[in-house]
């Protein structure tokens, strides 16, 4: 996005004494370390730094400041920015996306409690395509003006030097401009389909882009995925379709999805990551919580219901359901196409990662259900809150409200009614494209008394 001579100007222009591009602790690292993404699709730090001042009117409307109303969210860790973001000096200053992007997120226990941030889980708050839409409707907004810009930065860093304000002003907030639109051309397809929403991306079209595959009008938004215990999964059939048996590959795929290219991918600071998620735990349930006697009776109700899917080891772990089978939405199905599978394939030719492992499926991978009360909403798109109503189809509403964090300690999920969630959060529509809350109803005809019982196991794995 940068020239040399922009990169060699900013140079002296870090964000904070305490950044860089790893961390010795490596749940600092998975916060805000670098996985390559910043060189192909990152922006100088201090105009990422001040864009939501200068372009407040472009944030969504949801609660906090700044990039917390698109979802980012700040532990209070010093580095000048928030969990998700990388920084990579030297070369332009830029800034990225990494893995924390999309695998932390937050809850709180009642609507006063403090919010708990939790790596690991799905990132319940996190609006990925409305970051983009930001940066686009930044970038096209006549406040991207260099003048504006320098001072803003200027309040921001008083020791924002003259050499950075002349490179600023010849040439690098045109490139970073310049680097925003074009991104913006790419993400065209997005006004083609139903809005993402937090908690969910649409994985795989972008690839079709990325490919210069023909474009097609599948829906293929999904809710972001836990990534704690790794290590059991390797060589189940992973994404929701089962279309990969790698970890690693899913890994690389993940973070060019984020913004890397296979050139700068940083591989050593991923081979860190992947090793301590290997055996990363999920976070146990309240014990407290817990209604114990319950509990054991539900375990006898998985064992005849779920296990043979779900558990680890058993037959159908990792394997894919076909789609006639399992009921559910099939717009992520149909948008991962075999030409795509075979155009996976090619990503990495002549590295020693080249990817080989990418298929055409028929239907969608039976997961491990571990730390499953805070993977909520459920199904592959997110279209059921909570599991009471997955336990309990006549209870799916047609609407509610995603990306409110406050647990609902009895559906076990996130409170998804209400006036404060609707002051909160965002609706979520099952009508629309992708969204269909229907199928996996297995369980559905057992008696109400085991379906409770099995609820209260659930909240235990």
């Amino acid at each position: 996005m940068l020239t040399l001579a922009a990169s060699v100007c900013l140079r002296a222009t870090t964000p904070a004494r305490n950044d860089a591009a790893a961390f010795p602790d490596i749940v600092d690292h998975f916060k805000y370390g670098s996985i390559g993404a910043e060189a192909s699709s990152g922006l100088p730090y201090w105009i990422w730094k001040v864009l939501p001042e200068v372009c407040e009117d472009a944030l969504p409307t949801r609660p906090g400041s700044g990039y917390e109303r698109i979802g980012f969210l700040d532990d209070g860790a010093g580095h000048g920015r928030p969990i998700g973001t990388s920084f990579r000096p030297g070369d332009g200053d830029l800034v990225g996306l990494n893995c924390a992007t999309c695998h932390v997120g937050t809850l709180r226990e009642t609507v006063d409690a403090p919010r708990r941030v939790i790596v690991g889980m799905p990132a319940n708050q996190m609006d990925l395509q409305g970051y983009g839409r930001f940066l686009t409707a930044c970038a096209q907004s006549p406040a991207f003006e260099t003048g504006r810009l320098i001072d803003s930065i200027r309040r921001a860093n008083p020791e924002f030097g003259f050499f950075q304000r002349l490179a600023y002003r010849l040439f690098v907030v045109r490139a970073a401009r310049n680097g925003i639109l074009e991104r913006a051309k790419e993400n065209a397809w997005f006004d083609d389909r139903p809005p993402f929403g937090p908690g969910r991306v649409d994985t795989f079209n972008p690839y079709k882009v990325l490919l210069r595959l023909p474009l097609d009008t599948t829906v293929g938004t999904v809710d972001l995925p836990s990534i704690w215990n790794q290590r059991p999964r390797q060589g189940l059939w992973l994404h929701w379709d089962g279309n990969n048996d790698r970890v690693e590959e899913r890994n690389k795929s993940a973070a060019i999805g984020a913004g890397a290219t296979p050139a700068s991918l940083d591989l050593p600071s991923m081979r860190r990551i992947e090793h301590w998620l290997l055996d990363f735990p999920a976070p146990a349930y309240p014990e407290a919580r817990l209604d114990r006697s319950r509990a054991a009776a539900g375990r006898s109700v998985y064992a005849s219901a779920c296990a043979s899917c779900h558990d680890i080891g058993a037959a159908g772990i990792g394997q894919v359901t076909p789609i006639e089978e399992i009921g559910t939405d099939r717009g992520r199905l149909d948008s991962f196409t075999p030409a795509l599978a075979t155009a996976m394939n090619t990503i990495g030719k002549g590295r020693p990662w080249q990817f080989a492992r990418f298929r055409k499926t028929g239907g969608y991978a039976n997961m491990p259900l571990d730390g499953l009360w805070l993977r909520a909403p459920y199904l592959h798109n997110g279209s059921v809150p909570d599991l009471r109503a997955l336990l309990f189809p006549e209870e799916r509403p047609t609407t509610f409200i995603r990306a409110y964090d406050v647990y609902d300690w009895d559906r076990v999920g996130f409170v998804s009614q209400g006036a404060a969630a609707e002051r909160e959060g965002v609706r979520f529509d099952t009508t629309q494209r992708g969204n269909a809350n229907t199928g996996h109803t297995y369980g559905v005809t057992l008696p109400s008394s085991d379906k409770l019982a099995l609820l209260e196991y659930l909240k235990t794995l």
